[in-house]
């Protein structure tokens, strides 16, 4: 399968912008990235520094440009983060920001968890499988509201193919937008622990948390993914900000 392929170019739908020009060899500047969502998260900056375009963020302005990431997490229902613009850095930097909510919740700045490489680190195999898992997490948090029907199935299909989906990816899509949610299946695709961080903040990236069958979709799977509270309520947290636009 072209997962890693796939998810790239969702993520370029999320921020408007390539991948190609943060990523050097096989992964992005995890440093850089890092800094960026430090100065974004309390680490300097006034209270329009993520909304002012220089760091990794869009500014609220910037919604989501349609397609298959616009199909995902929005449609004619609404759903979309509560009616919040999705940002760039909350999923195109999922790794670098999973990585900052273990910190967060351990108090340890700019440790480094022997649990798994984030997202960004990954080349090859190791990315393509993570980029199956995330893609995996973030069509199952889109279906978690019961409201995805026939003909938006139909549509994700075809956008995620007009990305360039092999057969394979193709056949992949169209079970998991009609196999039964499932939180246990899903974590158990999951190699690490920071993958699980990562799965779960692509979750709660898609999810609009005040719907209750979305609140209970990210309950189990917190649950499945033995995801400690501490890191969950930062993951939400950091999650939500990058929603938000908070700086």
């Amino acid at each position: 399968m072209n997962a890693s392929k796939i998810l790239n170019q969702l993520l370029q739908q999320a921020g408007g912008q390539s991948m190609g020009s943060q990523r050097g060899g096989g992964g992005a500047d995890i440093n850089g990235l890092l800094g960026g969502f430090s100065r974004q998260l309390g680490g300097g900056g006034g209270t329009g520094s993520a909304q002012q375009g220089g760091g990794l963020g869009l500014d609220m302005k910037s919604l989501l440009g349609g397609g298959a990431l616009g199909l995902l997490v929005g449609s004619k229902r609404g759903r979309k983060l509560g009616g919040k613009a999705l940002k760039y850095g909350a999923l195109v930097g999922v790794g670098a920001l999973a990585l900052k909510a273990w910190q967060n919740a351990q108090g340890a700045n700019n440790a480094a968890p022997a649990d798994g490489q984030p997202m960004e680190r990954l080349a090859d195999q190791p990315r393509e499988r993570r980029s199956l898992e995330l893609l995996q997490a973030m069509i199952m948090a889109a279906r978690a509201d019961g409201h995805i029907d026939d003909q938006e199935r139909a549509l994700i299909t075809e956008q995620i193919d007009a990305l360039g989906a092999d057969q394979e990816l193709h056949a992949w899509t169209e079970r998991q937008l009609r196999e039964p949610l499932d939180a246990q299946a899903l974590a158990a695709q999951v190699d690490s622990p920071q993958a699980a961080r990562e799965v779960y903040l692509v979750s709660v990236a898609v999810v609009n948390e005040q719907n209750p069958m979305e609140r209970a979709w990210l309950d189990q799977l917190a649950r499945a993914l033995a995801l400690p509270k501490e890191v969950v309520d930062e993951l939400e947290r950091l999650g939500r900000d990058e929603a938000t636009g908070v700086p």
